[in-house]
């Protein structure tokens, strides 16, 4: 993990970053330092991590497009226990530690799903540390993947309940990827279980653009998530 200070006034916040690239590689600047720039420059300490790939938590089949994870969920345990340290180090990182949360894309938006539904410890403990939460204030999922399955079905490791925290959620329409579906569905999940959500679905944009695209609407996302962010309190009006 590497953390990079707000810049100018600190707005106590804090965002954990997880880079997409099909739990194969990570895209640690496109989804990664680039965002963290954005992120400082508006007073958010930013959190970059960089979990463990490849072959050490999800496996795709591209022939049966099944899903399948393994006993020992490594992304995740790597996203539980930094949500977890930040927490810990909020004093020494000039962060309010209820004001710690999470922003993935593609398959970093599936980390975000998951540690903003499964807060039991998937590793033993290790120190004091990990008798905190992992459950971050917050999370923003950008053109998430994994989680629409056969028939439109959410991913039933994915059991959203009212402690989900507040979701901000954005995909494009022709994203060739990871299909709208992806959102569709989780944001249906989050609104049965009566969680807070902002869902914006875009037509064009495709996958994977980041802070880069700028020929189509959904390059606003920044501006959307900082007015989200107002609005549930996390920043300042």
């Amino acid at each position: 993990m590497t953390v990079y200070a707000a810049e100018g006034r600190n707005t106590e916040a804090a965002v954990v970053v997880f880079p997409g690239g099909g739990f194969r590689t990570l895209a640690i600047d496109l989804e990664g330092t680039e965002i963290c720039n954005w992120l400082t420059s508006r007073g958010i300490t930013c959190v970059l991590l960089k979990y463990r790939v490849p072959g050490s938590n999800h496996y795709w089949d591209d022939d049966c497009r099944c899903h399948i994870t393994p006993r020992v969920p490594r992304a995740l345990q790597d996203a539980q226990r930094t949500i977890k340290l930040v927490r810990a180090k909020a004093k020494e990182l000039s962060v309010d530690p209820n004001k710690i949360g999470v922003i993935g894309f593609s398959a970093g938006g599936y980390l975000v799903a998951q540690t903003s539904n499964i807060f039991a410890s998937t590793y033993k403990p290790v120190d004091a540390v990990d008798k905190l939460s992992s459950r971050p204030d917050f999370a923003v999922a950008l053109y998430p993947g994994h989680l629409c399955r056969s028939d439109g079905i959410l991913d039933p490791g994915i059991r959203v309940t009212k402690q989900t925290p507040p979701t901000f959620l954005l995909q494009a329409w022709d994203d060739p990827v990871d299909p709208v579906c992806n959102s569709t569905v989780y944001a249906r999940a989050l609104d049965r279980a009566g969680v807070p959500a902002e869902v914006h679905l875009f037509a064009k944009g495709g996958h994977a653009f980041g802070l880069r695209d700028k020929e189509h609407p959904v390059s606003s996302w920044p501006m959307l998530v900082e007015n989200w962010l107002k609005e549930i309190k996390i920043l300042q009006p």
